[in-house]
């Protein structure tokens, strides 16, 4: 009778092991999934932005766009041209920034 409950257990402890070792496989994978994942993804800051650009940045790059704005408006006489060269300053200044100031995280 020993032998037959001393064989029982070995075979719910067999089959407890070979659970616990799928679990722990289960919870590698995750773990490795979850970890490329959180390397995949982009940083937000507080606010939700990937790059930030300091205040003085932000207001430098608004003063320079409005300035150049202006410049177009008060310098170019034909009314088309002066819409086209807007659009294409509108268009033009992200890409701008981006060569000027860079991309900092």
């Amino acid at each position: 009778m020993s032998k037959e409950r001393a064989r029982r257990r070995a075979e719910r402890l067999a089959v407890l092991d070979r659970e616990k070792a799928a679990r722990a496989r289960r919870v590698a994978r995750r773990d490795r999934r979850r970890a490329l994942v959180k390397r995949l993804k982009p940083r937000f800051g507080r606010d939700g932005r990937i790059y930030h650009r300091s205040r003085r940045q932000r207001i430098g790059i608004v003063v320079v766009t409005l300035l150049a704005v202006a410049a177009v408006w008060t310098l170019v006489p034909e009314l088309g041209l002066r819409i086209i060269l807007t659009a294409m300053l509108v268009l033009a200044v992200p890409a701008l920034v981006v060569v000027v100031l860079g991309r900092r995280p």
